[in-house]
């Protein structure tokens, strides 16, 4: 499964089925589970961990060193999890000590060409990146955002689970869950109904989403009543709960 000009490190561990293609690069302290398929020209370097049934394609580096002059060859790590599609010429750095020291990828991730993942980020599972979407140091994306193509996003911001960006769309603060968000710099419009119904969320779940948009966005309230008003409304709807909590930890702000 291993192509005769693919270079993989004696140290490297590797599940009796990962095939490797040609000319690809496998660095000591690798890891790579069962069914997993990487391409040719790929390098993946690091303390990386990569798990079962991912698909790799050509010209990937992965786990490589951050981008990061603060950095002093400390150990930090890239984790990938399991059933990700990582397209062509992907950049993946692994982590540093001014965060956790590691950069983690969850499950079921759709990443297309050109995505660049800086140091710390952590990815959640079911999202979608399109090609060219570049993330600075310590993003945090949650379950199912949608990063729409040649998105960028300044070091520190949080993309909530649900949310939305349209094509070119620059990022200076956060994006509460469920948001669709567009624009240089980018401003909310309205919320991502067609998305959450594709995903099962009840008619009554979606009304109750859009209320909680009219009250952040809306009613005129300053930030902290809303989060008020929220609070309320999320006892009758669990799916308000996560936009509260979000709000709750936000440090760079939400757009506006």
């Amino acid at each position: 499964m291993i192509h005769p000009t693919a270079i993989v490190h004696e140290g490297a561990r590797l599940a009796t089925d990962v095939s490797v293609g040609p000319y690809s690069i496998i660095g000591e302290h690798v890891e790579i589970g069962a069914g997993t398929s990487i391409g040719p020209h790929v390098v993946i370097n690091g303390h990386t961990r990569i798990g079962k049934d991912n698909r790799i394609f050509q010209f990937s580096s992965l786990g490589e060193m951050p981008q990061d002059k603060k950095y002093q060859g400390e150990e930090t790590r890239l984790e990938i999890g399991d059933r990700n599609v990582i397209r062509e010429f992907c950049t993946f750095n692994r982590g540093t000590s001014q965060d956790v020291g590691v950069t983690r990828v969850g499950d079921d991730n759709w990443i297309m060409a050109y995505v660049h993942l800086a140091h710390d980020c952590q990815i959640g599972n079911h999202t979608i990146f399109a090609n060219n979407a570049q993330l600075a140091g310590h993003v945090q994306v949650g379950d199912y955002a949608i990063l729409g193509g040649f998105t960028v996003v300044h070091q520190f911001c949080h993309i909530g689970g649900h949310s939305i960006t349209g094509m070119g769309t620059i990022l200076f603060k956060d994006v509460p869950p469920y948001v669709t968000a567009a624009g240089h710099e980018a401003q909310p419009h309205g919320i991502n109904s067609e998305g959450l119904k594709r995903r099962g969320f009840s008619s009554e779940a979606i009304l109750a989403i859009k209320r909680a948009y009219k009250t952040l966005y809306k009613s005129g309230l300053t930030l902290e009543q809303a989060k008020l008003a929220l609070a309320e409304q999320a006892h009758a709807c669990p799916e308000i709960q996560i936009l509260t909590d979000f709000l709750a930890h936000s440090t760079r702000g939400i757009i506006r």
